[in-house]
């Protein structure tokens, strides 16, 4: 097996991931002559209950602050016999004044999937926290509560990135994390393929992971770690924003270097097509965008067979890690064989050479909506198309992909790969209902989805530079904007790694 491990680290991560796991368990099949596409044993474990019974749970550590789990608890239905419901008084003997908060009232969907009835629609409104459309047991090993700070607390904010990088000193010293949290699903693995992280990168939990990530490589430095990092798009005041954007240097700055993938994620994007509708201000909402995306790009990853993504990524070199995430959603009329859709497959390609360009083109753009990518140079893409029916035969598998690799490196083109999957993207109950407003998009949805690295990421760090040279603290500054100015040179056209020189 080739199992992956998940860590979600703070609430607007808790979100996406969310979603991530209610699709991973709308792929299990319970029928004996039915088999899933979709291999579960890379994104679960088998376990077993408190009363004996065999259960099912990611592998998955769900880190958020105190008040951020709303109303699930670390002892579910599965493991409740394993929760001492009366803890009794100890060696005190006198008399006891027990406080407690007002417990937080379970949604109607929570209550009606306890009860096994038809689940009622959610909305903006109906959803408070993350927990109230998750559709899954965790074990209790995955539920990490941190009581050092609250959620949305004015008094103590989690915002500052020091803030999350010295939280994770504290607890690490106190605990070891890694033993602790992570070590004991480690343990479980046949074969672990990968750490995935997702985590907010422009507030303090972006120093949570960055301490998180360089503890990762110490102990797992040839495993890969995919980190998925949201940054809060909506609309805030200047002073605002200026912290955010620092934040977000010191996130690529600590993160990128030592990340096999690195994808910044806009949340929400500021262009959205007429296509689909969102509520901007609901991160239910948002997030479920978002992992039409995530989740249909990295869908090879979980796929019978096995395919090589990590080869996919790393390209001809293996320099480039920071990849943008970008989607369109195809109306089910669209065909594979129209030219310059970016729709064709891997075989199509060597038919047609104009089918072999790479497409910097699509109607979401969740890393750098607002830069332009007409003249952005694509160094690699990986494209991964689903439900979309192709009317040629795939013989993608039948040509040797190293053979593909050279030959593009020697006509100056991006490396380039295609995977393609029969599956859909399902709607789920737990979705909004009215987010795609295409006629077929009641039950499930046509989603082409691409990492892409290109030159616009040079672009962009260009501009953290700037502001991380004005902004940033004097004990920083130097090694923070020397820093990102290496990682940016690397994106740039007509750059060069030593190993491409030839002795004189």
């Amino acid at each position: 097996m080739h199992e992956i491990i998940t860590l979600q680290l703070g609430q607007r991560a808790n979100y996406l991931a969310t979603h991530f796991w209610n699709l991973q368990e709308s792929y299990f099949t319970y029928n004996e002559d039915e088999e899933s596409p979709v291999d579960h044993d890379v994104h679960f474990r088998p376990g077993v209950a408190a009363d004996g019974s065999e259960t099912f749970t990611p592998r998955t550590v769900i880190y958020d602050l105190k008040g951020g789990f709303g109303t699930l608890r670390k002892y579910n239905a599965l493991y409740q016999l394993s929760e001492d419901a009366n803890p009794g008084q100890g060696l005190w003997d006198g008399k006891e004044t027990i406080q407690q908060q007002t417990p937080i009232p379970q949604s109607d969907y929570q209550r009606n999937l306890d009860a096994g009835l038809p689940a009622p629609a959610l909305s903006s409104e109906t959803v408070r926290y993350w927990s109230d459309y998750n559709r899954l047991f965790y074990h209790p090993r995955s539920i990490v509560q941190l009581n050092e700070y609250e959620l949305n607390s004015k008094i103590m904010p989690f915002e500052d990135w020091g803030v999350g990088e010295e939280l994770f000193n504290d607890l690490d010293k106190e605990h070891d994390l890694l033993d602790r949290d992570l070590r004991p699903f480690a343990e479980e693995c046949d074969q672990m393929r990968a750490i995935q992280i997702f985590t907010g990168s422009d507030d303090a939990w972006g120093g949570f992971a960055a301490k998180y990530v360089d503890r990762i490589r110490d102990e797992y430095g040839k495993k890969a770690v995919w980190v998925w990092a949201l940054e809060n798009g909506r609309k805030v005041d200047r002073q605002t924003q200026f912290k955010r954007n620092l934040n977000k240097s010191r996130s690529i700055y600590a993160i990128a270097p030592q990340a096999s993938l690195y994808t910044p994620i806009i949340d929400p994007p500021s262009r959205i097509p007429s296509t689909i509708h969102i509520d901007p201000h609901s991160e239910w909402y948002t997030s479920a965008l978002i992992s039409s995306a995530l989740e249909s790009v990295t869908l090879p990853t979980r796929l019978r067979p096995y395919h090589d993504f990590e080869a996919s990524l790393a390209g001809d070199d293996g320099v480039h890690k920071i990849f943008e995430l970008q989607s369109t959603i195809v109306p089910e009329d669209e065909n594979t064989e129209r030219p310059n859709q970016g729709f064709t497959t891997q075989a199509q390609q060597a038919e047609d050479k104009e089918d072999t360009k790479s497409n910097a083109k699509f109607e979401l753009d969740f890393t750098y909506d607002g830069l332009d990518s007409d003249k952005a140079h694509i160094f690699n893409q990986l494209q991964v198309s689903r439900g979309i029916i192709t009317t040629r035969k795939d013989q993608s598998s039948e040509e040797d992909l190293g053979t593909v690799r050279r030959q593009r490196l020697y006509n100056s083109e991006p490396m380039f790969q295609r995977f393609h999957a029969p599956l859909p993207f399902p709607i789920l109950d737990s979705f909004p209902r009215n987010m795609f407003t295409l006629p077929q998009a009641k039950e499930k949805v046509q989603v082409l989805a691409a990492l892409t690295a290109s030159s616009r990421t040079a672009e962009k760090l260009k501009g953290l530079e700037t502001l991380a040279g004005r902004v940033a603290g004097v004990d920083e500054r130097e090694a923070l904007v020397n820093g990102l100015g290496e990682i940016r040179e690397s994106y740039e056209t007509g750059w060069m790694s030593d190993s491409d020189f030839d002795d004189d």
